[in-house]
């Protein structure tokens, strides 16, 4: 809990009229920097030291969630301006969407293969070699050709299904509007986060000042206990000095001179009482300027603690936000990702499909038959020749 400023007890304890050794530090500035030690602010934010104070728990444990882990600046290694946790959230996001468009390309290269491949195959299915080729093995060999226009077609098929199932889907996920709420959020944090480089600044200002009214209040005390020590003993000098002239004079000069001395000392009284009386003025008014010093801090500290606390609220609300987006990306990716692998099993599918005629034919590949028609076809005659008769 912070020291309070709210009562002049605070500033006016006896103790600050007490004398004090040079260097000697006020129960108050003691008491605040007791407690300063026990947290550090770093630009601007302010954090328990290690090992103070009630061990921190997570707002969500085991989750590594973005609300626990991104309140710190990130340190440059090149010397640069820090990161805040909230801007390297945010260039995960706009890496997200990057990495989102580098794969709808990657897929946009992967379906011009594809529809490079059909228009291949389609091409080569017309091939007028081995038109020639007779029999059972002809026929394979026309069906191998069919086959290839046909699987150019299951191609040009998955080339086509890819584009609008997962090209485009993983292209347009996201519109622009998305680098638009990403830059409001962005704007939103950082906002929060100059309102509190503004009361801190208050703070170290107020903080300041109230270090210089304490220190112009011990001034003045100790310049009151050095003219109460003066004073006591010049009259006791004086006292001293009375005394032994009043031995030496004779009664009528001696009662002369008690009047003279009274008058003396009355005068002499009364000057040193007006002199304590302004510096007594001057240690109240000094009393109440740090008292009001010390109001002012407390001021501060109230309005950078519930800035502090808002931009708190903000950031573990926001990272929430862009931690759910995050799961929707990877969601969106993986849905997409397995379509694909979906849409490539299939087209395996329908490519075995065409295939399954030219294996049949191949297996009905007869190499005896095949001569019988070739010979049925091409035969010259089945008389054999004899010998030559005399």
């Amino acid at each position: 809990m912070e020291a309070s400023f709210d009562t002049e007890e605070s500033f006016d304890d006896p103790s600050y009229l007490a004398p004090q050794a040079p260097g000697a530090v006020s129960p108050a500035r003691r008491q605040i920097r007791e407690i300063k030690e026990t947290r550090i602010t770093v630009n601007c934010v302010t954090f328990p030291l290690p090992g103070e104070g009630p061990e921190q728990q997570l707002l969500k444990p085991n989750d590594w969630s973005y609300c626990d882990y991104f309140w710190a600046d990130k340190k440059d290694p090149q010397g640069g301006a820090c990161m805040p946790g909230f801007e390297i959230l945010l260039q995960k996001q706009l890496k997200g969407k990057q990495m989102q468009k580098e794969m709808s390309e990657f897929v946009h290269e992967r379906i011009k293969i594809e529809e490079e491949y059909a228009k291949n195959l389609s091409k080569l299915s017309l091939s007028p070699l081995a038109a020639q080729e007779e029999g059972t093995v002809g026929e394979a060999w026309i069906q191998l050709k069919k086959s290839l226009h046909d699987e150019a077609e299951v191609h040009l098929k998955f080339s086509n299904k890819l584009h609008s199932e997962v090209e485009k889907p993983m292209l347009t996920f996201r519109s622009d509007h998305f680098k638009k709420d990403l830059k409001k959020y962005d704007h939103h944090i950082a906002d929060l986060r100059k309102q509190l480089a503004s009361r801190y600044a208050g703070v170290e200002k107020a903080r300041k000042a109230l270090a210089d009214r304490q220190k112009d209040l011990e001034v003045k005390t100790q310049q009151l206990e050095v003219k109460l020590s003066n004073k006591t003993e010049e009259d006791i000098k004086k006292a001293r000095r009375k005394s032994t002239q009043a031995g030496q004079s004779h009664t009528h000069t001696q009662k002369h001179t008690n009047t003279h001395t009274h008058t003396h000392t009355h005068t002499h009284t009364h000057t040193h009482t007006h002199t304590h009386t302004h510096t007594h003025t001057h240690i109240k008014k000094a009393r109440r300027k740090s008292t009001q010093a010390g109001d002012d801090l407390m001021r501060s500290l109230d309005l950078y603690n519930q800035t502090q606390s808002k931009w708190f609220e903000e950031m573990v609300t926001t990272s929430m936000e862009l931690e759910k987006l995050e799961v929707d990306r990877i969601e969106w990716i993986q849905q997409h990702l397995r379509q694909y692998t979906t849409l490539r099993h299939e087209t395996d599918m329908f490519n075995q499909s065409t295939i399954e005629n030219v294996d049949q034919l191949l297996r009905a590949v007869d190499p005896a038959k095949d001569r019988d028609l070739w010979v049925k076809e091409h035969k010259t005659g089945d008389v054999r020749p004899i010998d030559l008769d005399i």
